[in-house]
């Protein structure tokens, strides 16, 4: 049986909110089997619980922001996308502000918590969503659009294109494509951070964004070229990102994809409306358990950093 995974013990770390640009403590905590991943804001009179799931998303701009009534905890991508990329099906997760810490713009400081904290089975099996047909998003037409679709596939794999107009991105490759069957989410996605521009740094802080962002946190590039005096970390880093978001935006929908994602110019807004308008058709979909022996090897090579140490 491939069973559901939580961690073995609690680990905290400090960092800054990219947006707000406030200190943030976070406290990752083990959770019961069947939990799902919890968000908590523990800054509030009383905690405030925020699932992850797609249909709690309130804002989509610049990030992925959890909504209950007034209150928010934005910027909830990386640690769900290495949350995805490692297996973790049940976590509690507290901050003390309603921004999860960029710390270095990528996913890569969440793997590190999250085996620091050692990733354990639990006695339950892992559910998956499997997608049973396909389902597409887009916005915009011609050259302009923009758009996401869902395959039916029997693992889990991401294809990404994207088109900033940019010299320095455009010296980059414009796509890539993974597949967790044979791939690393740890070794080829986890180290790919954010990126922005320099001359859209006022206009985001303007409207109450980007006002812990820096050169310590994301990628940054002016008219020609990247500023980060270390250049890049993967030859592909923007377009990889886009696909480490995109993990991150689709384990919203609360279970694991046994689904190949296909996008174009697609970001938070576009990966949440995917995933509304597949889980608004049960048709489309069903939830399955690996618990026969005889389906045990297909399970375990779904995602080869899923192995336990």
């Amino acid at each position: 049986m491939l069973k559901q995974r939580t961690i073995k013990k609690i680990v905290t770390a400090t960092g800054v909110g990219v947006h707000s640009g406030q200190r943030v403590k976070l406290v990752l905590r083990p959770a019961e089997p069947n939990t799902g991943i919890v968000f908590h804001r523990v800054d509030t009179p009383e905690m405030i619980d925020f699932p992850a799931q797609a249909d709690k998303v309130g804002d989509t701009r610049m990030a992925s922001v959890l909504q209950n009534g007034q209150y928010r905890v934005s910027t909830v991508e990386h640690l769900m996308s290495a949350l995805a990329g490692l297996g973790i099906d049940n976590i509690h997760i507290d901050v003390d502000a309603e921004e999860i810490p960029i710390m270095d713009g990528s996913a890569a400081t969440f793997v590190f918590l999250l085996k620091d904290a050692g990733i354990i089975e639990q006695n339950a099996p892992k559910r998956f969503l499997r997608v049973k047909k396909t389902i597409e998003v887009k916005e915009g037409e011609g050259h302009e659009a923009k758009w996401a679709r869902l395959e039916p596939y029997e693992g889990f794999a991401l294809a990404f294109s994207i088109d900033f107009k940019h010299p320095a991105i455009n010296s980059t490759a414009s796509f890539a494509e993974i597949d967790f069957g044979k791939d690393s989410y740890v070794d080829q996605i986890a180290r790919a951070r954010t990126f922005g521009f320099a001359n859209e740094v006022e206009m985001l802080r303007g409207i109450g964004l980007a006002r812990g962002g820096s050169l310590d946190n994301a990628i940054v590039l002016d008219e020609y070229r990247i500023l980060n005096a270390d250049g890049l970390r993967y030859d592909d880093e923007f377009v990889k990102h886009k696909i480490l978001d995109a993990i991150g935006d689709l384990y919203l929908i609360g279970y694991p994809l046994l689904a190949r994602y296909v996008a174009c110019k697609s970001g938070h807004g576009i990966n949440n409306k995917l995933s509304r308008a597949l889980l608004a058709q049960e048709d489309a979909y069903e939830i399955v358990t690996f618990e026969d022996e005889r389906d045990l090897r297909q399970a375990e090579a779904l995602n080869r950093d899923w192995r336990l140490a």
